[in-house]
């Protein structure tokens, strides 16, 4: 294989010397001549026109080697394969130099879904492998990748949801399963009964269209999202809003009250945080103090500790991640703050949880009693 690095620019400067430098590849025993964007510069068409060139004059097996520099990556390799190229360098969620190189779990569903190609190509665990790789890079997914990101089959208009329940296809250009990824319908203030409705339908739990209940979780749910919740990465917190609405829910535990303190020693610069939690489980009073490394991991502490008599199992959670978000910055010190949190059982199958708050610490409280309590269900529940 013969990458001829820089092989686009250097075409455009002078076309007989980059062909003459390609033959001397071939006549070297080359057996492909891969055209390389170095650069990332080159628009579908130029590289269209170019591959053409090069298959028509040298006649010999071509690959493609794209940068996605200006966002063409995908598109340039896909435009020389549509002419004749039959290699595709890149690499899995497109990492590479400078911006990445071009994404080959964008191209390879293209080329398979498609376009036609390479039939025998199995790409059912293509989610699987693009978070594999994510994982190992210890990098964030992006949610927006296309084919493998976890928005990519998602729907929150609720014209748009009830559409996609009768005719999938509408709103989904394949079907999710197809590349190993899901459909997830969303709930937004975009969001109406349609999506509430096949929502409860994935927890398990059939509400009847136009009935009270349904009515009332939007009605709350508009109200929250006026707050400042968004639900998108906090299903676990909107699972427990449907289920609090139904006759059978039975709280875990009632609080009494809580509070955080936090020391600094100035002369041996030394600080500490403290958090208090009274609780009522099982008609019993639990009342319980831990320390931490801020707030939040001090009341996670508390609430483990006045939980565990009642729910040993609560010692198995996990908190994987926290993220604070100022809803409305101008407000200054006055702001809202939303808090999200990721947890975990024995580091898998996580769940995400939101609280909204003037007060950061009672914020991330909200967010923390939804993930206990969430767990303590699917425990519950057997799963």
């Amino acid at each position: 294989i013969y990458d001829a690095e820089h092989f686009f620019d250097g075409y455009k400067d002078d076309p007989d010397h980059a062909l003459a430098t390609l033959q001397a590849a071939k006549e070297g025993g080359a057996d492909w001549l891969v055209l390389c964007d170095t650069n990332g510069g080159v628009m579908p068409h130029e590289v269209e026109e170019m591959t053409e060139v090069v298959i028509r004059e040298l006649g010999i097996p071509v690959g493609i080697h794209t940068h996605d520099d200006t966002g063409v990556g995908v598109a340039n390799a896909l435009a020389s394969i549509r002419v004749g190229a039959r290699q595709v360098h890149g690499t899995v969620n497109g990492y590479g130099e400078r911006v990445g190189n071009c994404n080959l779990t964008t191209v390879i569903p293209n080329l398979k879904l498609k376009m036609g190609f390479d039939h025998e190509a199995e790409v059912g665990d293509l989610t699987e492998l693009a978070h594999f790789v994510d994982d190992v890079a210890n990098c964030s997914h992006n949610p927006r990748a296309p084919y493998v990101g976890a928005t990519a089959f998602a729907h929150k208009g609720g014209m748009h949801v009830n559409a996609v329940q009768k005719v999938a296809h509408s709103f989904e250009h394949v079907e999710p399963g197809a590349v190993g990824n899901r459909q997830r319908i969303l709930v937004s203030d975009l969001s109406g009964q349609s999506n509430i409705l096949m929502k409860a339908e994935e927890f398990g739990i059939h509400l009847e269209k136009g009935g009270a209940e349904a009515k009332s979780i939007l009605t709350d749910l508009k109200k929250l999202e006026k707050e400042g919740y968004e639900f998108e990465a906090a299903e676990a917190s909107f699972e427990l809003l449907i289920r609090k609405h139904l006759a059978e829910y039975r709280p875990f535990f009632t609080l009494k009250e809580y509070h955080c303190t936090f020391r600094r020693d100035g002369d041996r610069d030394y600080d500490i945080c403290s958090a208090t939690v009274k609780l009522e489980v099982d008609g019993q009073e639990q009342y319980h103090v831990a320390e931490g490394d801020g707030p939040v991991n001090a009341l996670d502490g508390a609430l483990r500790r006045a939980l565990s008599t009642a729910y040993p199992e609560v010692n198995e959670m996990e908190l994987e991640d926290y993220k604070v978000r100022i809803i409305d910055s101008h407000a200054g010190t006055a702001a809202k703050t939303r808090v999200l949190i990721v947890s975990s059982a024995e580091g898998k199958d996580d769940w995400g949880t939101v609280g909204v708050s003037y007060n950061i610490i009672q914020a991330s409280w909200r967010a923390l009693v939804d993930s206990v309590e969430f767990f303590l269900m699917r425990r519950r529940q057997g799963s």
